[in-house]
């Protein structure tokens, strides 16, 4: 991002860069919609030949694979990204497909994928993601490649977007929908950090069909609020159950990243405590200052609790 308009509510219009009002700058981006409304933004995009990436795809047998593989692949790949199997225990903690990509020089035209070509009817009266779904799934999709490692080209849709090409797949939770929790920790912790979420995350029994892990980058947030920051990321869904178990698995979570200085992302976030906002984002102090008297959110007010 270049620039943006922001308009107070006092009436003000402030243009916004790095050199003119940075601190209004670094405050809005990642700023939770608080510092008032962004009229128009600039940003900088780059060009690429085409909508079809070169991509690779290597199995790994545990989370030292993952680790293994993302260093590697960060020598040659724009980009990288990991399913695992969040159910897998013991020596197979961690295990997933590893996908590294580029972009791919201008191709021949091919068929551009449909998004939504096969989907949910209807919302089924429980979750269908449930303890044998998920291992079912999972053993499947960890089968699915036997090869270790598969080329291909595919479409950047795809690649980027890969549950577009199910429509209406929030309904295979049920009618009490689901929760998306994702956290970030830092590199000297990483490993062992990841581990036991996932130890944790196995143990109890639920989790997602898609469970992403990826390494972010070492480039520093723009924003006071920014929720990316160098180390690696999980992110996965949580089927909401009446007993209010998958709470208690997410706050269990919460203090686990919170132990090792990592971060939960507010913007998917439902049910995060107010200590544990401060904790992972010790700028909110600065931040106050800039925050709109006429904007608010419940998040926000939820957070700012003792």
């Amino acid at each position: 991002m270049r620039a943006f308009e922001l308009l107070r509510s006092d009436g003000q219009r402030l243009i916004c860069t790095p050199g003119a009002h940075p601190e209004y700058f670094s405050a809005t981006i990642g700023g939770l919609g608080l510092t008032g409304l962004v009229t128009w933004v600039e940003i900088a995009l780059r060009r690429i030949d085409g909508p079809w990436m070169n991509t690779e795809t290597i199995r790994f047998r545990d989370l030292d694979g993952f680790f293994r593989l993302s260093a590697e692949s960060e020598k040659d790949h724009e980009y990288s990204v990991a399913w695992i199997d969040c159910l897998a225990r013991g020596k197979s903690t961690g295990r997933g497909l590893f996908t590294q990509a580029n972009h791919a020089p201008a191709l021949a035209r091919r068929d551009t994928p449909r998004s939504g070509a096969l989907g949910m009817p209807f919302t089924p009266p429980v979750s269908l993601v449930n303890r044998a779904s998920l291992r079912a799934f999972n053993t499947l999709y960890w089968h699915r490649q036997w090869r270790e490692r598969r080329e291909a080209i595919e479409h950047l849709q795809t690649f980027f977007y890969p549950l577009d090409g199910i429509a209406h797949w929030n309904r295979m939770y049920g009618p009490r929908g689901f929760l998306q929790y994702q956290c970030v920790v830092p590199p000297p912790v990483a490993a062992e950090t990841t581990a036991e979420l996932l130890h944790r995350i196995a143990a109890s029994g639920t989790g997602s069909f898609l469970a992403v892990l990826k390494q972010f980058g070492s480039r520093p947030s723009l924003g006071m609020l920014s929720f990316p920051r160098p180390g690696t990321t999980l992110a996965l869904d949580f089927p909401v159950d009446r007993g209010g178990r998958v709470f208690r698995l997410l706050d269990g979570l919460d203090d686990v990243v919170s132990g090792a200085g990592g971060s939960v992302y507010p913007a998917k976030d439902a049910r995060m405590s107010g200590p544990h906002f401060r904790t992972y984002f010790p700028s909110w102090e600065k931040f106050l200052p800039f925050i709109d008297p006429a904007f608010s959110s419940s998040f926000w007010r939820r957070v700012m609790k003792p």
